[in-house]
């Protein structure tokens, strides 16, 4: 019995000696002895009035980094109530599953404000699908692609998720290719060959019908291109990508923004960053709008680049106040004659107006002055100088005034200008009201020739701007080409498979091109802040926003307001630029490197404030 026990007790001792020395060699390896005596040392002679508390965040820097564990996409609403994507990211940070962040992009549908019940109902399936493939993707396949990845390797992760959505294109187009074949080999019994009837006699046409289908066939148009596909479940890149950046943002305990900013300089911090420039739509008369008024979809306020952000936001906030007054004055009475009546005489029609989805007020108007007008009078009356304080821009939106049975745009209810009309019909607004110095979309994409025109004849005096004509990210830096069409600038958008290494790509070579960038927002926008960290780190020239009403835009204000009072008080706010423009030469840009450098020759560049002095002497 005795020698039972002892025979125990020597055998717990070697196992105790074992484990020791497993434990010593473990520490050992990791370093443990070390770093521990000199965590002591330092802690004695700090003597922190909170030691475990020192301890613990000593030891959370030795700890490895966090790694993508876990991703989950669900199916939410965006501001207008449609569905749209969020995703989360799960790290495992210090052994232990952590959520870090979640961000909600927006789609890439349109809003129509008209829309036919049938086409609606086809958008709304498009968009349930395109939603509820993205989540499958992100929780199945993109959650297994990234575990155990650093949320630090950007590029890596963008790269990570490249290659998957080409994978997905690929074999969709290998789905199609075979489904075709299949339809293709199906052996039918061909049916019995029946002779054509004979022609009937030629009829006399009627000279009328003769001349009708000349005239139809004097000026024919391009027609409209087709929509660039969307490949279902894309936004599930966009929206992954912009969450393991702002993962990344939060674990290194700094802003989205100087992460962005980082990626687009090498991974090094630039010493300054501008703040991007408002454009505000404030007013809509487009062609969902109620009076006859269709070429302004928005009319947009830009406040002038030697304001701060608070000062533009907050004369914006003023001059959307006297707009929604303007539209609240209920109409005169009508002057009666003798007999009670109005003599039935048209006066001006009062202004009405209702909140849109982009926050802005649709108003009636009639006229392409009426809105012009109305904002300078506002000004007016606010001590502001339009063309100095506040300058103006207006999205034509001329994708949506085409009326492809005439070839020609409907710029207002009955009145229609063929495209070479457009262009002195641009040319005389802007000599009439200088203070609008920019033009999104005044020609459909088709219209290259008129694009080119307008170009020439307003280049040096406002900036011509290619928004939905413009083609998507992916497909520019494709083909490397943002000269079709001809512009000054482009809006860009973080939608479908944009990564954030995307985005930096793009705006890289819009710099290199020296054109304006524009970042923008889908219609349907999404209650995220994202898009102005992206603005800021990018360094965008302007970020488009809709007006400061709805909750999903002014939580994006309020974003714009923190990043300038973070930047001011670390000293790193740089200044903005006065609006340049110049004349887009673009066989200059495409002349050897010698020649590059003379992108702009035919005049010297103009400053908006020059040009409204100018006119204001004659």
């Amino acid at each position: 019995m005795g020698e039972d026990s002892g025979s125990r007790s020597s055998g717990t001792a070697r196992e105790l000696r074992k484990l020791k020395q497993q434990a010593m060699e473990y520490y050992q390896e990791n370093g443990v002895p070390r770093r521990l005596e000199e965590l002591l040392n330092s802690t004695f002679y700090l003597q922190p009035a909170d030691v475990y508390g020192h301890l613990a965040n000593c030891f959370s820097k030795l700890a490895k980094p966090p790694t993508i564990c876990r991703i989950v996409g669900k199916n939410v609403l965006d501001g207008l109530g449609l569905p749209t994507l969020q995703v989360e990211i799960f790290c495992t940070v210090q052994n232990f599953p952590k959520s870090i962040c979640s961000v909600v992009v927006p789609t890439h549908f349109e809003v129509h404000e008209n829309a036919l019940p049938e086409l609606a109902e086809v958008e709304e399936m498009e968009r349930n699908q395109a939603v509820s493939t993205a989540v499958q993707w992100v929780n199945q396949s993109l959650t297994e692609e990234l575990q155990g990845v650093e949320p630090s390797s950007q590029v890596d992760v963008d790269h990570t998720l490249r290659t998957f959505f080409a994978n997905k294109v690929q074999e969709e187009k290998e789905r199609k290719e075979l489904e075709n074949n299949l339809e293709n080999s199906t052996v039918s019994i061909p049916a019995p060959v029946i002779p054509p009837p004979p022609p009937a006699p030629p009829q006399k046409k009627k000279p009328q019908k003769q001349v009708k289908k000349e005239t139809l066939t004097e000026k024919p148009i391009m027609p409209a291109e087709p929509a660039e596909p969307v490949f279902h479940g894309s936004m599930a890149i966009g929206a992954v990508s912009l969450a393991v950046a702002k993962t990344s943002a939060i674990l290194g305990n700094r802003p989205l923004y100087l992460n962005i900013a980082s990626l687009k300089h090498g991974q090094e911090e630039p010493a300054l960053l501008t703040m991007p420039l408002l454009m505000v739509s404030l007013i809509s008369c487009g062609k969902s709008s109620p009076g006859k008024l269709n070429l302004m979809k928005e009319v947009i306020c830009i406040p002038h680049p030697g304001l701060t952000t608070r000062q533009g936001v907050e004369m914006l906030l003023e001059i959307q106040k006297h707009v929604t007054k303007t539209t609240d004055v209920p109409p005169p009475p009508k002057a009666e004659t003798k007999k009670g009546h109005d003599g039935n005489k048209k006066g001006p029609q009062p202004i009405t107006g209702k909140m849109t989805h982009l926050g802005c007020l649709t108003i009636n108007c009639d006229t392409i002055e009426q809105p012009l007008l109305l904002l300078q009078g506002i000004c007016a009356s606010l001590e502001l100088e339009l063309g100095t304080d506040l300058h103006l821009a207006i999205n034509c939106a001329a994708h949506e005034l085409m009326d492809y049975s005439r070839g020609k745009y409907e710029v207002a209810m009955g009145t229609y200008k063929s495209a070479a009309e457009m262009v002195d019909l641009y040319v005389d607004l802007i000599s009439k009201y200088p203070a609008v110095i920019a033009l999104i979309d005044p020609f459909r994409k088709e219209d290259s020739e008129q694009w080119d025109s307008i170009c020439n004849a307003l280049g040096s005096r406002c900036y011509i701007i290619a928004g939905t004509a413009s083609k998507s990210i992916s497909k520019l830096l494709e083909c490397g080409d943002i000269n079709i069409p001809r512009s000054n600038g482009r809006i860009i958008q973080h939608t479908n498979q944009t990564t954030m290494s995307d985005l930096v790509e793009i705006t890289n070579l819009m710099d290199s091109k020296k054109r304006i960038t524009v970042l923008g927002s889908p219609d349907g926008e999404a209650t995220d802040d994202s898009l102005v960290d992206l603005a800021v780190g990018l360094s965008v020239r302007f970020i488009k926003l809709g007006g400061p009403s709805r909750g999903e835009w002014v939580m994006k204000y309020n974003r714009l307001l923190t990043i300038e009072e973070e930047l001011l008080q670390n000293g790193t706010l740089g200044p903005n630029e006065e609006h340049v423009f110049f004349y887009i030469n673009e066989e200059a840009e495409k002349a050897p490197e010698a020649a590059a450098g003379e992108l702009l020759e035919p005049v010297e560049p103009i400053f908006p404030t020059e040009v409204v002095e100018d006119w204001a002497k004659l």
